[in-house]
């Protein structure tokens, strides 16, 4: 992989930083997009620098996902730093709400659709022209365990999640013939700033402990621990080796055993 050029959104903490610590280790060049401070961006940079193996470039670009016009620019500006073309893409932003549906707020509802789905749609259509071009590619989506099941208040996260999976299907068949190729990965609970603060909420809420509530969150995971950001990493740089070619248009669980049930 050394040499190879990664965009990775959402990689200012949690799983994207892993995963653009896992693949500056391999030897790519990365380019990270998220939200945070000057400082902690700048502290981003440094770290992934530092899990780089060989000479390679780190840059932080600006972008609100919410909005298709910075999407445009993102890619515009990612294909400035690459002209060759971006070789892995990594769909990792998200966000969050949870709330029953007759409750849902329409903005809130926009919002997770244009960061968890949208953003993912904007980003495959700019840097695939390129992958087509050059015969190879490879688009990893993150999708999550709520792409192929459901949990209550969750409609938005839930739509859009399996919306991604779906994307993910139709763009792996429509490179099919091609070195491009298009997965999706469905973690189950990660213990992330997103997941942190829905165990705060839940302590706040029902007057537990943090154990207490994450025996609560968890309860859908057999293996009654969480997957750490660093093994996500690694399973996105083992879709983009070599030996995943013939690996298209698949969700792969790593979950604990959730769907397994």
């Amino acid at each position: 992989m050394n040499g190879l050029s990664a965009l990775v959104t959402g990689s200012t903490s949690g799983i994207g930083l892993a995963t653009a610590k896992v693949l500056a280790s391999r030897g790519c060049h990365i380019i990270m997009t998220g939200l945070g401070s000057a400082a902690t961006i700048e502290q981003c940079l440094t770290d992934i620098k530092s899990a780089g193996h060989g000479n390679i470039s780190v840059h932080s670009l600006e972008a609100d996902l919410q909005r298709p016009e910075e999407v445009h620019t993102l890619c515009k500006e990612a294909l400035k730093l690459h002209p060759k073309g971006i070789d892995i893409l990594v769909n990792n932003a998200g966000a969050q709400y949870v709330v029953p549906v007759e409750d849902f707020p329409l903005e809130k509802w926009n919002l997770l659709m244009n960061v968890n789905l949208t953003s993912a749609f904007l980003l495959i259509k700019y840097l695939l022209p390129k992958m087509k071009e050059n015969d190879w590619g490879r688009i990893i989506n993150v999708a999550s365990a709520h792409g192929l099941v459901a949990s209550v208040n969750k409609s938005a996260y839930c739509a859009a999640k399996h919306g991604l999976i779906g994307l993910t299907k139709v763009v792996a068949l429509e490179t099919i013939k091609t070195g491009v190729t298009c997965n999706a990965i469905c973690p189950g609970w990660v213990l992330t700033e997103l997941v942190q603060k829905q165990l705060d909420d839940i302590t706040r809420e029902k007057n537990i402990s943090i154990g207490e509530a994450q025996e609560v969150l968890f309860q859908h995971m057999p293996s009654g621990k969480c997957t750490t950001p660093e093994e996500i990493g690694e399973l996105v740089a083992y879709l983009c080796s070599g030996g995943s070619g013939n690996i298209r248009g698949s969700s792969i669980s790593i979950d604990g055993g959730w769907v397994a049930q």
